[in-house]
């Protein structure tokens, strides 16, 4: 029999249904886990624990009539911009920790409903990496800097850099994190997992500490496509639902720009599982897709007000950027150890400027452009340089695709226009990939 913490959140979940595991049982194997594992690894993906957490499980176990529900008994970890009701919510900023959530956000309790035990909460960049030009993936003043779970001097790529984490590292049945450019889909491609970032309006942004109104939302960090489905399905209180794809009817574009990372193994790979796929019977074209700098202009415009919206109802000592600002500006060392320039570029834009009239209507244009373009393709695989995805509000994912010769993972980024289609597509490149092995944890000078 596996390790507990090797089967899939859909596998789980059918142990926990037929009792062969009790839901308590799953929880404490995985706060066990992380304690011997998270810390003294030096991952330091998990920020805070749900005191209420083996409650959670023991009600479920109680309630025999829950075992139906899609989520029941599976331990969930959820980034910390995130309200879960009675835990900090900090984005990562020492300067809101004084930030508890009377409630949980609709997600989290979208969650609950559907079953799920919200184990706790997981670092992550600092404010969803919206506050210096050079501050660390996976940093944060409150929490530290994260690790890859692989290799502990690999960019561990950011914000939901805790939740990519702790799901690759096996510390939780699946993760949530938001995403607005590549939060999600980035981390997930560094760690070996599956991250599904919905279309844009699809799942609330209430309760979650915003970049971006336009351009942010959440989504599940999992080990499988299937997986990303099941907890996809209970954040929306909905159950979402494919139909198989076959790849003698698959209709796939490939944005070839250039990528940084493995400038000469990955396009190789990309090529080899492209062959394959003709070979097969899939219908293969190109696209060009650029990188729209419009796109940070709109994050910059509305973070502030989106930002002082959420803290509005908040008890909080500092519910404006300004007041944020002088409080990093009163212990820079500690609170702002590699600057705060993008906090204070927001400052001076608003959705006033007719700058920022121009972006959003280039981001109408541009998402009616790929409706009609990626119209009739199942999916579009992005070999690099593009974030026309989410500037449109278009969902994307990540499935695992090798393991690179620097001992660090590689995935597969798809992007398109329908969620299911998409989803349905990621499910059959994935029996084409090599897939990639968990990471190997080891406690210094432990045998």
């Amino acid at each position: 029999m596996k390790a507990l913490h090797e089967y899939t959140a859909v596998e789980l979940r059918k142990l926990l249904a037929e009792g062969i595991i009790t839901a308590e049982g799953l929880t404490r194997y995985y706060l066990r886990r992380i304690e011997a594992y998270d810390q003294p690894c030096g991952l330091n993906s998990v920020a805070f624990f749900d005191p209420t957490s083996i409650r959670q499980a023991q009600q479920l176990d109680k309630r025999r009539d829950k075992r139906d529900l899609p989520l029941f008994g599976l331990p969930i970890l959820i980034k910390d911009n995130i309200d879960v009701a009675g835990l900090p919510t900090t984005a990562g900023s020492c300067v809101l920790a004084d930030n508890i959530a009377v409630k949980d956000a609709p997600i989290v309790a979208n969650l609950r409903k559907n079953g799920a035990v919200i184990l706790g909460k997981t670092n992550m960049t600092e404010f969803a990496n919206y506050v210096a030009d050079d501050m660390p993936n996976g940093f944060s003043s409150r929490g530290g800097q994260v690790h890859c779970a692989y290799d502990a001097d690999h960019d561990p790529s950011g914000s939901s850099t805790g939740s990519a984490v702790a799901v690759s590292a096996g510390f939780c049945a699946a993760a949530v994190g938001t995403d607005t450019c590549f939060s999600i889909v980035g981390c997930a491609n560094e760690h070996g997992v599956v991250g599904f970032k919905p279309s844009h309006g699809k799942l609330s942004g209430e309760g979650i500490i915003p970049i971006s109104a336009t351009m942010d939302t959440a989504g599940p960090i999992t080990k499988t496509v299937e997986d990303a489905m099941l907890i996809y399905s209970g954040m929306l209180d909905k159950k979402v639902q494919t139909q198989p794809a076959h790849v003698k009817g698959l209709r796939l574009a490939v944005n070839r720009k250039g990528w940084e990372r493995n400038p000469e193994e990955l396009p190789m790979r990309h090529e080899t599982l492209l062959d394959a796929l003709r070979q097969d019977g899939a219908a293969i074209s190109d696209v060009h897709h650029d990188w729209l700098e419009e796109h940070s202009f709109v994050l910059r415009c509305e973070f502030r007000e989106d930002l002082e919206r959420y803290l509005a109802n908040k008890k909080v000592r500092r519910g404006t950027l300004e007041a944020i600002i002088r409080a990093y500006k009163a212990d820079p060392e500690v609170r702002m150890p590699y600057g705060i320039q993008i906090l204070e570029r927001a400052m001076v834009h608003d959705r006033s400027l007719p700058a920022y009239q121009a972006a959003m209507t280039l981001r109408e244009q541009t998402r009616q452009s790929l409706l009609e373009e990626l119209g009739d393709k199942d999916a579009c695989l992005m070999m690099g340089g593009t974030n026309v995805m989410h500037f449109a509000g278009l969902p994307s994912i990540t499935i695992p695709f090798y393991l690179g010769e620097d001992g660090v993972p590689c995935g597969l980024i798809l992007y398109g226009v329908d969620e299911k289609r998409l989803l349905a597509a990621a499910q059959l490149l994935g029996r084409y990939c090599p897939g990639v092995d968990a990471p190997c944890l080891t406690v210094p000078n432990e045998v």
